[in-house]
């Protein structure tokens, strides 16, 4: 995996969801399959399948995001984009169209989106034709159906009033334990991932 680029709030957003499956959803799902196989006869346990395989699941996902904390680097252009009024990375952004529609959108790293609205990713073809445009610019974006304009607003580097409400990021593995994952520092977090990886390899 290539070394690619997220906001400061993205990359907590990556460690937290690293963190909530590690300390909260794994756990919890560990200690129900040995519930579940205790029952007995595994082959037509309903229970103990079901466990099995959303731990699987689980572990595929805990080794994405082990890879991508891996290969991933925070940038930070808000000093660019407050200096220069342009749209760079990170970047909050009002666009609208000739037909007067409206969109509020913010540029952030591929992993980093969470199915957020008007988070795009910065390959997004959206991104692509933003980047380093200015206040009244006309973005060319390129789509599979063809070319569009978009007319740049406003831009600025932090969440303003005009931009609304930010979603919620859904993380893949939503949990409902409202506890607060410890912090870890960044040996710590290492460690540990090395250890859990070791543990699915063996």
């Amino acid at each position: 995996m290539s070394i690619s680029y997220v906001t400061i709030e993205g990359y907590a957003l990556i460690k937290a969801e690293f963190n909530d499956i590690w300390f909260n959803l794994r756990p919890d799902v560990a200690q129900k399959l040995h519930w579940a196989a205790s029952l007995g006869d595994r082959s037509e346990n309903a229970d103990y399948q079901y466990n099995k395989r959303l731990l699987r699941e689980i572990d595929i996902r805990v080794k994405q995001l082990s890879d991508i904390l891996d290969n991933v680097k925070t940038l930070d252009r808000s000093a660019d984009i407050d200096r220069d009024n342009k749209i760079y990375f990170g970047a909050y952004v009002e666009i609208e169209n000739d037909n007067g529609v409206i969109k509020h959108v913010r540029i952030v790293g591929e992993h980093e989106t969470y199915g957020r609205e008007g988070y795009i990713s910065i390959k997004s073809p959206m991104a692509k034709g933003l980047l380093n445009q200015g206040i009244d610019d006309e973005a060319l974006i390129h789509t599979p159906k063809g070319d569009v304009i978009w007319y740049v607003n406003k831009i600025s580097s932090k969440l303003e009033p005009w931009y609304g409400k930010e979603g919620k990021p859904v993380f893949k593995f939503d949990t409902k334990n409202d506890q607060k994952p410890p912090e870890m520092s960044e040996e710590e977090l290492k460690r540990i991932k090395e250890e859990y990886l070791r543990h699915l390899a063996s």
